[in-house]
């Protein structure tokens, strides 16, 4: 699939790569949610089905929290307060951890609600605001959006892929 450069092509991204994963997330069985039995975000990790999931709400919110603060001038911590790009590992454990405790037919239904979120902001903005120009370094704003979406979902999508077919 070619990147998105226009509003229509983000949403439609976003909408069909979304709507492969959950099909894929539909079919894990929830009392294995949270076998750690998957390769994990940072070198030499092994994570569970429900911290893939707790990883994509937490990237999805994030950007969320970038676009709300962008839209209200206050500045934005890329890539969240307290961490650099270089530290993206323990991003993804602080994401685990923060939904450790969730059951996993609400990690999805987090998910839902995170990504009904964001097709709802791109919705409310122009395809100049999304493509118009540089919004963090080189990136526009639809180019980090997808990045944090429609990418992270088909990755996502490979990963669960290959956990299930492991499974047997």
């Amino acid at each position: 699939m070619a990147v998105p450069a226009t509003k229509t092509e983000l949403l439609a991204a976003i909408t069909m790569t979304f709507e492969r994963l959950i099909a894929d997330l539909a079919k894990v069985q929830p009392n294995r949610a949270r076998e750690v039995t998957m390769k994990g975000h940072a070198e030499g990790t092994m994570m569970s089905p429900a911290d893939l999931v707790a990883y994509l709400i937490g990237w999805n919110e994030l950007v969320l929290k970038w676009l709300d603060r962008d839209d209200r001038g206050e500045p934005v911590d890329y890539p969240e307060a307290g961490f650099q790009w270089n530290q993206l590992g323990l991003l993804a454990r602080k994401f685990y951890a923060d939904y450790s405790a969730m059951e996993w037919h609400d990690l999805l239904a987090r998910l839902e609600d995170a990504k009904a979120g964001l097709i709802a902001t791109i919705t409310a903005r122009s395809d100049e605001e999304l493509y118009g120009g540089a919004w963090y370094g080189k990136w526009t704003k639809g180019r980090m959006i997808q990045l944090n979406t429609s990418s992270a979902y088909t990755n996502a999508r490979a990963r669960i892929r290959t956990w299930q077919k492991a499974q047997g």
